[in-house]
């Protein structure tokens, strides 16, 4: 059965990240900064390196790819949730090479900003905390009903 809630919009913030910086922890950080659990992360920009993965849903394990060249952030789209009682911020990313060839998956730490700009939608509403999923063995979103 679908589940969901409703949640409400409360501001927008706008930004940079800092050239050099790891964008997960970087984005994490402001959340913790800002006492931000709930919300939605786009961002445009570059990254240095990055690791991305991919989820095997055989094997129920994520399968990572480092790739160390500099490549534009076509598109990067997230959440904003709790995991282990902090800020958790679950994202996919696009990414192309100078070539123009596109490559995409889950965004890992280790993401070297090139530079970035980023918008978090801050939402209020149910706490979204991500629990262990016996269906998938991933932690998934768990909100009181």
């Amino acid at each position: 059965m679908t589940k969901w809630k409703q949640i409400i919009p409360q501001r927008t913030i706008m930004g940079t990240l800092k050239h050099g910086s790891d964008l997960l922890e970087e984005l994490t950080q402001l959340c913790v900064r800002e006492n931000i659990t709930l919300g939605r992360v786009q961002a445009i920009g570059a990254v240095q390196k990055i690791t991305i993965g991919f989820y095997d849903q055989e094997r129920r394990e994520y399968r990572f790819q480092n790739i160390g060249q500099p490549l534009e952030i076509t598109n990067l789209i997230g959440n904003i949730s709790i995991k282990d009682d902090k800020p958790f911020i679950h994202a996919h990313i696009t990414l192309a090479d100078e070539e123009g060839n596109a490559i995409g998956g889950h965004v890992a730490s280790g993401a070297i900003v090139f530079a970035c700009e980023f918008i978090l939608e801050v939402y209020g509403g149910p706490v979204f905390t991500r629990c262990f999923d016996e269906s998938t063995e991933l932690a998934l979103w768990r909100f009181p009903d």
